[in-house]
């Protein structure tokens, strides 16, 4: 679902409306950096020195850990799939769901026949997410009131700390750095403690400055993909890929995982939790 909205004005030149749309129009301008997104990526590949082939292999590399979670199909574990989509009066089922929608396969021939968005530029369609809409929701409840909520009350998921950053004004995708390091000091914890990886990235520079910065392998982020491959969703962005890497870490048994997020502004969000036995 795009967010589109018209606004009628009788004043203006042949009483031509105005319009609206929540996904593009913030893609295309960053109200307090005054640049689009785009040109925030184009800044951190120039002081990272990042080239397109380099953010192409990250984005040939999470195509790649997407398709995996899609056989065997590692989303069946959290989400109801098939998904009834009902008709507009909600009376019978207009079509039904088995995976998401949208999404691009690729390859490395593919996305080395891109050309840079931006003349001069590094960042290409390969390199960054797609406008996508979703939804999705968890229950944060005390130790005592979780078994009422869980299926698998035994496996107990804890928030151990919360971070906030923002960085310089139009290097976006680098602030996830700070704020993973004010989540893991909160938490009492080092990077090497951490088993798992997830973030948002609407520019695959996000995962590569990430991982130079905190030495985090980039094989080991986003096991199962991200948004720069299931695209950049309004609302749940974040939490899907929170739900990812607490369901990696269910699959292995336990650990601690570690969740970035970048936003406009510059600023970008973390949190760290750990997943084992109640």
């Amino acid at each position: 679902m795009v967010h589109i909205f018209n606004y009628p004005n009788p004043a203006a030149s042949g009483s031509t409306g105005q319009h609206e749309n929540w996904v593009m129009d913030n893609f295309s301008h960053d109200p307090f950096a005054n640049v689009a997104m785009i040109n925030t990526a184009e800044n951190i590949a120039a002081e990272y020195q990042i080239s397109t082939d380099e953010q192409h292999e990250v984005a040939l590399l999470r195509a790649q850990q997407y398709a995996s979670a899609c056989d065997p199909d590692f989303h069946a574990r959290y989400m109801p799939l098939p998904f009834a989509v009902p008709d507009a009066r909600f009376r019978h089922t207009a079509q039904e769901l088995h995976c998401d929608e949208g999404i691009h396969p690729t390859s490395a021939e593919a996305l080395a026949a891109l050309q840079p968005l931006i003349k001069g530029g590094t960042v290409t369609f390969g390199g960054q997410t797609h406008p996508a809409d979703g939804n999705t929701g968890a229950l944060v409840a005390s130790r005592e009131r979780v078994g009422e909520f869980s299926s698998k009350r035994e496996i107990g998921i804890r928030i151990l700390g919360i971070g906030q950053a923002r960085t310089d004004i139009a290097h976006m995708p680098k602030a996830p750095v700070p704020a993973a390091a004010r989540a893991l000091a909160q938490a009492g914890i080092s990077m090497e403690a951490v088993s798992a990886v997830t973030t948002h990235n609407p520019f695959a520079v996000n995962d590569l400055v990430f991982a130079r910065e905190t030495g985090f392998p980039l094989d080991r982020m986003n096991r199962f993909g991200c948004s720069l491959i299931w695209g950049h969703p309004q609302g749940p962005t974040g939490l899907r890929a929170i739900i990812e890497f607490i369901e990696t870490l269910v699959m292995e048994g336990g650990g601690i995982g570690l969740f970035t997020d970048c936003a406009a502004g510059d600023m970008a969000m973390a949190v760290v939790l750990s997943v084992d036995d109640f």
